[in-house]
């Protein structure tokens, strides 16, 4: 079954670092695209972290400089690492996987992807 399960998420204050793991299934892991979004309250999804399985790598433009997108395959883990964290990056924070999205995998590309994770609060604080 196709399953992606998050962690690492938390209470910090602006300017430190969280560190968000998303373990996967074997075929949700190898998909063509798997990324990080995030939502917060009277907000629009958007995608954050984003990469496909050709290695490109995109992030959105208010994340760009602080996160960084990973994986660890031995762990079948995608990795999100945020530093220098502001309070507008407070949100629930999803992992998400698709087998077929290939074109617009890209953060600000499609954000409908097949899999999802039950996400990992992350709030930030001054």
């Amino acid at each position: 079954q196709a399953q992606l399960v998050e962690s690492g998420g938390g209470s910090v204050q602006a300017g430190g670092s969280l560190r968000l793991s998303c373990a996967a299934s074997g075929y949700t892991y190898s998909s063509n695209c798997m990324g990080w979004f995030r939502q917060a309250p009277g907000k629009k999804r958007e995608g954050v972290a984003i990469r496909r399985s050709d290695g490109r790598v995109t992030y959105a433009d208010s994340v760009k400089g602080r996160f960084t997108i990973s994986q660890d395959n031995a762990k079948n883990t995608l990795l999100l690492e945020m530093n220098s964290l502001k309070l507008e990056d407070t949100a629930m924070y999803y992992c998400a996987a698709d087998p077929g999205i290939w074109t617009r995998c890209y953060a600000g590309g499609r954000t409908d992807f097949a899999y999802w994770g039950q996400g990992t609060q992350v709030t930030v604080s001054s």
